[in-house]
């Protein structure tokens, strides 16, 4: 079984189903809801489990009673928990998430890692051990650096999940294999796509890609470039496809090539999107 290691923010969603957003003063009744834990690198975690790795999560959950919802989640899809900050006794970073009934189109109101930042001396000292992959997704951005640039040494492989620039991401970006961002990943001085590939590109990572919802997905490796194209679906629900995406693509790079991988992860990431919440496209239908 491959293990990989997962980087970075853990949250509380609770996603609610509607006919469209609430107006001033309106109150609303959904259709549907669930809740889960949440955050880029655990979504990640929790899909490259569901794929057959085994999953480990690094991350700051606390002590607070509310958490149990979070453990219980991670436990009932069998990724590993490794608390960075296990007396931390304040809530959890929770996201209340309208998802638009029609669209799949989704709306959120969440709070980051900021408040819950850890020094690198909370990182386990056998944490890499038997690891095959790595992912980071910058919301603890020190943690992760370190995590990088141990992973680099022993020749483990290193993905980002660039959904925004953050800063910080510099000191990480040259311990990096693979770069995996979306449309809205622009580094300072960067306005273009062609900027953010150049950028990357100066930084020595060897494989780049920058996602666009439906719409095909840019690719440089190792200096070939091209584009893989995106299965159009009827989205009920686009909320983590994301995370989805970089969970997914994890498990496959490790026995594909980068394009491959790409393309099936991608093929991972649109099955999700038909069904609601982040959870339920394992629970139903094929792929």
């Amino acid at each position: 079984m491959a293990l990989g290691l997962f980087v970075g923010l853990v949250t509380l969603d609770f996603v609610y189903l509607t006919a469209g957003l609430p107006q001033k003063n309106q109150k609303m009744v959904a259709s549907d809801y669930t809740v889960a834990a949440g955050g880029p690198a655990t979504n990640a975690a929790v899909t490259f489990s569901y794929l057959g790795g085994g999953a480990t999560l690094l991350g700051v959950v606390g002590s607070h009673p509310i958490n149990c919802l979070i453990r219980s989640d991670l436990e009932s899809h069998t990724v590993t928990q490794i608390d960075l900050a296990p007396t931390h006794d304040e809530p959890p970073p929770i996201s209340s998430i309208i998802v638009t009934q029609g669209t799949g189109d989704r709306a959120v109101v969440s709070l980051n890692a900021t408040k819950t930042q850890v020094s690198c001396d909370r990182i386990p000292k056998d944490i890499l051990q038997g690891v095959n992959i790595v992912l980071i997704d910058g919301h603890q951005m020190a943690v992760g650096q370190e995590i990088a640039r141990k992973a680099k040494e022993n020749h483990i492989p290193v993905v980002i999940d660039g959904g925004s620039w953050k800063p910080g991401f510099e000191n990480v970006l040259p311990f990096v294999d693979y770069a995996l961002c979306s449309a809205n990943f622009y580094p300072p001085g960067c306005n273009t796509t062609e900027e953010v590939f150049s950028y990357l590109s100066e930084m020595g990572i060897p494989h780049i890609a920058i996602t666009n919802g439906e719409k095909p997905i840019q690719y440089i490796s190792q200096g070939t470039n091209g584009w893989v194209e995106v299965a159009q679906i009827n989205p009920v629900d686009t909320l983590g496809a994301g995370d989805i995406f970089h969970g997914a693509f994890c498990h496959y790079i490790l026995e594909e090539n980068f394009t491959d991988a790409i393309a099936l992860a991608a093929q991972i990431a649109s099955h999700s999107c038909q069904f609601f919440g982040t959870r339920r496209w394992m629970q139903q239908g094929s792929i």
